[in-house]
């Protein structure tokens, strides 16, 4: 009796489409937790069946942070060790390093399988924030890394919501040269645009705006601060000094006051300084807020140093002083919200006590428009990516030409 043959009815599995993500997650920071959230939240709606993995300096963390995001979610840390291993913290150099050790994994034995992994992406995608730039020069390779796993892969490799500045000094052209191998760039600022140029766009933070942030209690104080002690150019003290003024002349009761920390520890170290001239004021730890949401109000003026609680306060409806507390770094991003309408004061001469504010925060349809543009924006994102089919698989589908284009969304009008 002869043998049926079922090759005729057996079809290759489908491949799931690969979605790769760089993103500083995990330390825990508000910010750039909450942007890392928002993507996974999108894929999760428009792509559940996609491998996706983040690229994080914390993984073990960003796991258990994000842990049901997205269901088919998992966390490494190729990139970021790459960056690590380079051997000079020489921006130009850093980069070139990891561009090569992409391309040839003997460089990283201990990395091999995770190089490999990168070249096998669909979609590389270096998520938004401030992480690549002076402060921390060597993670211009995230960049570089990620443009040379889109090289050997094939795939699209998208860089968005970035905030370049400080940038190192004669970085510009580097920039640029990997911008170039970018199909898709996004920036969240003026002077990123300028650096790159490019039109602006918008903070990734945008795409995930909606009411699960918050925290749903009626009882919320009136006065809410966030005040950090990293990367204070102005001295902590200073820092101490100006809100305290501020309180006083407003003629705030401390149980009327809430203190939020974007960052564990390190934004509870400016309130110890005061805490003594607060009594009865509310801390919310980070543990608090990314579990019950931000304590934010309409009814509430708040005074911050973190850009995202900046953010996601005037988006809640809340007044406020945005306190910069470095000129070249967080002045450059509190800018860049007051340009798109957040109605905040933006403090930069510590030594003024302005007003409070009452002038509110975002306009919801301002809102709409800025998460409608981001939506828009990750459509090209995690778009189909068409390979030719190998001949031994019958002829090609399609014929790509890698494109090379500059994508950003300008919504001021």
């Amino acid at each position: 009796m002869p043998v049926p043959d079922r090759t005729a009815s057996v079809s290759k599995p489908a491949r799931r489409a690969l979605y790769y993500l760089v993103a500083p997650v995990g330390h825990p920071n508000y910010g750039d937790e909450l942007i890392a959230a928002s993507w996974l939240r999108h894929l999760a709606e428009v792509a559940p069946e996609a491998d996706v993995w983040v690229d994080t300096h914390s993984p073990g963390p960003a796991a258990v942070l994000l842990d049901g995001l997205h269901p088919r979610a998992k966390f490494t840390d190729t990139l970021w060790r790459l960056c690590w291993e380079a051997p000079s913290e020489d921006p130009w150099q850093a980069a070139a390093w990891v561009r090569e050790a992409i391309h040839n994994p003997g460089m990283m034995p201990r990395l091999h399988h995770g190089i490999e992994l990168l070249a096998t992406v669909d979609v590389v995608h270096v998520v938004g924030g401030g992480y690549i730039n002076k402060l921390w020069p060597k993670q211009i390779g995230l960049l570089a890394g990620a443009a040379a796993a889109a090289e050997r892969s094939g795939g699209r490799a998208a860089m968005t919501g970035q905030g370049l500045l400080p940038a190192c000094d004669d970085v510009a052209p580097l920039l640029r040269a990997l911008a170039d191998r970018f199909e898709i760039v996004e920036v969240r600022d003026d002077a990123s645009a300028e650096l790159l140029d490019v039109p602006v766009g918008l903070d990734d933070a945008f795409i995930g705006i909606g009411p699960h942030l918050y925290e749903n209690t009626e009882e919320l104080p009136e006065i809410m601060l966030c005040l950090q002690s990293d990367l204070v150019e102005v001295g902590v003290g200073k820092l101490a000094g100006a809100v305290l003024s501020m309180l006083r002349s407003w003629k705030v009761s401390p149980e009327k006051i809430g203190i939020v920390e974007g960052v564990p520890r390190v934004d509870r170290e400016v309130f110890a300084l005061l805490e003594r001239e607060l009594p009865g004021a509310r801390f919310y730890p980070f543990s608090h807020i990314w579990t019950h949401g931000l304590p934010v109000s309409p009814q509430q003026t708040w005074i911050s140093t973190r850009f995202h609680l900046h953010m996601l306060a005037a988006a809640g409806g809340a007044s406020g002083v945005a306190v910069s507390i470095h000129p070249d770094y967080y002045a450059t991003k509190h800018r860049s919200l007051s340009a798109l309408g957040s109605n905040w004061t933006l403090l930069e001469d510590l030594s003024q006590v302005p007003d409070r504010p009452k002038a509110g925060g975002y306009a919801p349809d301002a809102l709409a428009g800025f998460k409608k543009a981001k939506r828009d924006l990750a459509r090209s994102i995690y778009a189909p990516i068409v390979r030719p089919v190998p001949e031994h698989d019958g002829p090609p589908e399609a014929q790509v030409t890698p494109l090379r284009r500059r994508w950003a969304r300008l919504i001021r009008s």
